[in-house]
């Protein structure tokens, strides 16, 4: 019986926590969506993270969705809850993060938790209330332009106080330097309570320290990054190993538009075949449009089955485009088509492209296995499609994640 339940509100998201769950010893699931806990393997599993698909969506289908996430964990046996959100903290004006964890204290009948979207590792830093993106601040870095939740504030007080009902509250980094007991001892005093506390963090050291300090609060909130602290009850031996497969018959999909997947992009192109996203042709002709990039793919397996295809939707110097509806649309018929075509390893690259994805492949549960970088991991699932049921290795890459080469290399994680 799971003992630690995540709602995390995207799917890359939902990854990226559980690669770091294993790594502190937690044999996770992954559950797409509340129902895909109906599905959950029969081996135990020490913690359940329930994907959904809610960072870009209206409020209140946000919250509605989070509550069902909380309710079917509940209900699974679990005791302990975190809410995970992106270490850049996307959101928008109304929402989502503050709604959300509104409604879950709410739901557990709880008053304060805390507020910890550092994840040193990947360069997310959070110092005087303020998040930094490697040396930038939130709002002179890429994310100040991103086309969904474009961030123009750094100060994390700032963009939370619109979102919630809560008073924001925040405890330094001198008080986190001090140690676990000062940090408790921050959160127990009357400032913290029916609220939402923003706590500094610019190391691991930091992360160990918020987590044995919150160690008693039933939610806590955050990116990967605070499961740092936490250790389960299987250390070295929980993570699942990938479907038994050759390395063959691989494709990466690529629907984000940030710099850190632009840059992977352009690296990739040096070496895989690779195909652009046509929007104009996809607005034409949707269904001959997304044919010809099935066969663009089928096309190279037959001559290098070992040479990934990439089909992307932006790469160096091109526009954002306005239509990633209609981009995640594209990649998702792509996905399914192609498995049935007999891809064995799908490597999808941005949060929205990777829920449409896995939505398309019919996916309910994956079982976390080899990282492949930071935050980002290959998991064992088995994809619907066609009224079959075929094991499959999956890859969710947040935008923002992972090293300029890894389109290439991460195929290397499955020898």
């Amino acid at each position: 019986m799971p003992y630690l339940g995540a709602v995390a509100d995207d799917f890359t998201g939902a990854t990226d926590l559980a690669t770091m769950l294993v790594a502190r010893g937690f044999r996770t699931v992954v559950a797409v969506g509340p129902h895909g806990l109906e599905d959950m393997p029969e081996e135990e599993a020490d913690a359940v993270v329930v994907a959904l698909k809610s960072r870009t969506a209206p409020v209140a289908d946000a919250v509605r969705d989070s509550l069902a996430a909380l309710e079917a964990l509940r209900a699974a046996g679990c005791e302990r809850f975190y809410f995970k959100y992106c270490s850049t903290f996307d959101s928008t004006a109304e929402g989502n993060i503050g709604p959300v964890a509104d409604a879950l204290l709410d739901a557990l009948g709880e008053t304060r938790t805390v507020v910890v979207p550092s994840f040193p590792a990947a360069g997310r830093t959070v110092y005087r209330t303020r998040l930094f993106v490697h040396d930038d601040l939130l709002d002179e870095s890429p994310m100040r332009d991103h086309p969904l939740t474009p961030m123009r504030d750094s100060h994390l007080g700032r963009l939370l106080a619109p979102q919630t009902r809560r008073r924001v509250h925040s405890i330094g980094h001198d008080t986190v330097r001090a140690g676990a007991a000062e940090i408790r001892t921050a959160l127990g005093a009357p400032a913290a309570e029916n609220a939402l506390t923003v706590v500094d963090a610019t190391t691991d050291a930091d992360l160990r320290a918020i987590a044995e300090a919150t160690a008693g609060l039933r939610l806590v909130t955050g990116a990967a990054g605070l499961a740092l602290g936490l250790t389960g009850p299987h250390p070295g031996s929980a993570r699942a190993l990938p479907h038994p497969a050759d390395r063959r018959f691989g494709v990466v999909l690529s629907g984000s538009a940030s710099a850190a997947t632009r840059a992977q992009v352009a690296h990739a192109r040096l070496t895989l075949p690779h195909r652009r996203l046509d929007t104009a042709a996809l607005r034409h002709d949707f269904h001959a449009t997304v044919a010809g990039l099935i066969g663009f793919a089928t096309a190279n397996w037959r001559e290098n089955p070992d040479r990934p295809p990439l089909i992307y939707s932006v790469g160096p110097g091109d526009d954002l485009g306005q239509e990633p509806e209609l981009v995640e649309r594209a990649l998702a018929h792509c996905a399914a088509a192609l498995v049935a075509a007999g891809a064995h390893h799908l490597l999808v690259a941005g949060g929205e492209t990777s829920g449409a994805v896995v939505t398309a492949l019919g996916a309910r549960t994956l079982r976390i296995g080899a990282e492949i970088s930071s935050g980002v991991t290959w998991s064992r699932t088995r994809a619907r499609v066609n009224e079959r049921s075929l094991p499959i290795n999956l890859a969710l890459k947040s935008g923002n994640f992972g090293e300029t080469d890894i389109f290439t290399t991460a195929w290397d994680r499955l020898s």
